[in-house]
Order: C-alpha cells, then structure tokens, then sequence
C-alpha cells in the first residue's frame, strides 16, 4: 500500500466525524426521545435516567471532541511508524563456507521476496561468526549451506524482516539441499517436493512473550486512558448535579438510589460504545494499513481487555459517584481526584512495566484478583498467556461481589450527602450520621 493511503484514510474519517459533530441538534433531539424510549420500558424509571445521561453525553462537546481525539491518537500511533518504515532494509548475513553462485542467486531471490535487501559477509569459521553475531554486526548467520544461525530465538509468531528473510532462506536452501541429493526416480521426486526447511539454532534461548509485549503496552494505556476518563465523568457529573441543585428536582421523584444507579447505567453504555469503536478502529486502521503493532493479537486478549474496562468502570464508578455527591465546588472535585486515583495509578504501573519486562512477579499475580488493580494485571497475564479460563473467571467473579458491596456504600453515602448543599461533606460525619 503506498504511503498517500493512510494519510487518505485518516483524512477521511476525520472530515467524516467533522461533519456528524456539525449536524443540527433537531434531528438529533428526535433520535434522543426515541432512544430514551428505548430504555424505558425494561428499566423503568432507572432506563429513563440512563438514557437521559446518554443523551447528556452524545449532547456534550468533551464527549465528541474526546472520541475524535482519541480516535486522531490512535491513527497517527498506527499510521506515523508504518509511513516511516522502510520499505526495504539491509540486512547483514554472515557466510560461513562455500556459498555456491546458484545458491547466492536463490538467496538474493528469498531477500526481494520479504522486501530486503542483502549483504553477504564471507567469515573464516563458525566462531567468527558467532562472535559477530553476538557484537551486532550480522543478523544471522548461514553456516556450510546446511545450517542457520541466530542470536536470540525467533518467536514463531515474529513478522519483523531478520524473522521473514531467516523463514525464507531457511526454506529456499532446504528445497536446494533436498534438490543436490535427489536424483530422477519417484523417490527422490518426493523427497524434494516435502522438503524441509534447514534447522535454526540460537546462541541465547528467546522470550515467550516478546511479541506480545508491544499489544499488552497498549491495551495497558488505552485501558488507562478509558478509565480515568470514564470516572472523572461519573464524578464530576455528580458534583454538577448537586451544585446546580438537578438532583433536588429529580429526587422529588425518585429514590437516591434509582438516581445513582441510572447515572452509572446511562455512562457505563457509553463507556462500552467508546471503548468498543476504539478498538474496532485500531484493528481496521492496523490492517488496512498494514501496521505490525496490533499483529499477534489473539480475540481472547481483546476480549479480556474489553471485559475488565466495563467491570474496572462498575467497581470505580461508585466509588467516584460517592465522592461526587460529597461536594459542592470544582475546587473540592480537584482535592478528591489524586487520592482515588492513586489505586488505578498503581495498577497502571504495575502493569506497563510488567507488559514491558514481559516477566510477572507474584506480587503482580496478587493484583489480578484484587478489584481495584485487576482491570489492569488480568490483560496482561491474558497477553502472556499464563492465564486458565477459570482463573480469568475467579477474578471476574470476585470483581463482581466487591462491586456489590461498594455499590451498596456508595448509595447509603451518595443518599445521606447529595442534598447537602455549600460545603464539602466528610466521610466521618456521614457515618457518624448513619450510627445514630
């Protein structure tokens, strides 16, 4: 694909996005009553208090601003490395022994066919060799036309070009091995067409997870990213409720409880359509432009990370719900930020630099099953593969009944503190109220 290609794709959909954000609000209010009617009658009162929040949303400009920035972000992380990619490389191989001229042809030919270019380097022996590969000098090494070498194993799932051009080379000298011994009878005809490629040896064992760092780093930062935005939603809506005295008028006819739980419904639905449209744009973008970041990822891994962004938002949004309704002013919203984020910050620590190293601690297996670590740890552990489905399933479940509790709190605070108007609500006179 040329390099205007991408370039096109990304123009494109911005001017597409563009244009959605400029249609006018009458049609738009039109599908907003009819989706709200939507959630009404199978969640009652809680369905019209979620799809009044879903419409605050797609309404609001930091929402649809938001997508589109993210959705920019991801593009050019795709598009910048593909286009600054080159489309050929040299790569250096080390020749150990006669490399007779058909053989230099064919492997000249493997070289064109990935893409790359080669540059033979004849060495007196096997230990010359070696000690280049170990420096950097060579990429692999060709020994005796019978043998391959590399410095560090090649993961079977590797596309960079040193992985392709040693795959192709490997299978062009097989086929030329099989072809010197075989003969004209049937036999040696067989033999030649099920050749096998010649054996690749490594100086040093490889890492299991290699390929699978770069797609873990990833869903590890949109995980973030999602999730501190999801929650700082949740919060400071709250707050703005209670500030411009909307929660008075709407708890004249529902419960508190009703209230909060049609709010965290209305912006959990958003969050699964956000998340859910990042992701199928990264995968689509990743291969309409052929990009390497996302190849390897298996459907369990998006899935995983799809899973604990909703159940990470339901364990965090009650809590930050809770907090909301205990103040008043945008300046009490910015002191209460830092300490609940302190868990996800942890946890986003944690793993990035577990996703990185490709190396889990036990500490680092602890955090997947504690909720508020484990929408980060869980994926993570998926994308290594060191995960059983009924381990995945455990933490899940343990996510779910701690959930359960904390929204039972955060309804009890959220109910004795939302009408409470002027001053920042603590925690302490809220418990002390519910002792008495």
């Amino acid at each position: 694909m040329s390099g205007a290609v991408p370039i096109v794709i990304l123009v494109a959909v911005t001017l597409f996005v563009g244009v959605r954000l400029r249609r006018r609000s009458r049609p738009m209010q039109t599908l907003r009553r009819t989706r709200s009617a939507m959630f009404a009658p199978r969640l009652g009162v809680i369905g019209l208090i979620a799809g009044r929040e879903v419409h605050a949303r797609i309404r609001g400009r930091i929402f649809r601003v938001g997508t589109v920035l993210i959705l920019a972000g991801v593009a050019a992380g795709i598009i910048i490395p593909t286009l600054s990619r080159s489309k050929h490389t040299t790569e250096q191989v080390a020749v150990v022994g006669a490399l007779s001229a058909p053989l230099k042809a064919a492997t000249l030919a493997s070289a064109i066919s990935v893409g790359a270019t080669v540059q033979l380097v004849s060495e007196a022996n096997a230990a010359a060799a070696d000690a280049d590969l170990r420096s950097g000098r060579v990429d692999f090494a060709i020994l005796d036309a019978r043998k391959l070498e590399v410095n560090k194993a090649i993961d079977q799932n590797d596309s960079s070009t040193t992985a392709r051009l040693v795959q192709a080379i490997s299978t062009t000298l097989g086929t030329a091995e099989a072809f010197e011994s075989a003969g004209l009878t049937a036999a040696q005809a067989s033999k030649i067409e099920h050749a096998r490629p010649l054996p690749v040896t490594s100086l040093q064992p490889g890492s299991a997870t290699a390929v699978k760092r770069p797609t873990s780093v990833v869903g590890v930062v949109l995980l973030f990213l999602m999730l501190t935005q999801y929650t700082t939603w949740t919060l400071i809506g709250v707050m703005e409720e209670k500030s411009s005295r909307v929660a008075e008028v709407l708890l004249a006819a529902v419960r508190p409880v009703q209230l909060l739980t049609g709010k965290v419904l209305g912006i959990g639905v958003m969050v699964f359509a956000q998340a859910t449209l990042i992701v199928a744009f990264t995968l689509g973008l990743s291969k309409a432009v052929g990009s390497n970041l996302l190849r390897g990822t298996a459907t369990p891994q998006i899935i995983s990370t799809l899973v604990w962004l909703v159940l990470g938002y339901a364990f965090y949004c009650w809590v930050y719900a809770a907090a909301g309704s205990m103040t008043s002013r945008q300046d009490q919203v910015q002191s209460l930020a830092l300490p609940l984020s302190l868990p996800i910050i942890f946890g986003y620590i944690m793993a990035l630099t577990t996703a990185s190293s490709g190396t889990p601690s036990t500490l680092f297996d602890v955090l997947a099953y504690l909720p508020p670590t484990a929408p980060f740890a869980m994926p993570v552990l998926v994308g290594f593969g060191q995960v059983t489905w009924w381990e995945f399933t455990g933490s899940a479940a343990i996510s779910v009944l701690c959930t359960i509790g904390v929204a039972m709190l955060a309804a009890s605070i959220y109910g004795r503190a939302i009408l409470r108007i002027g001053r920042r609500v603590r925690l302490r006179e809220l418990m002390s109220g519910a002792a008495r």
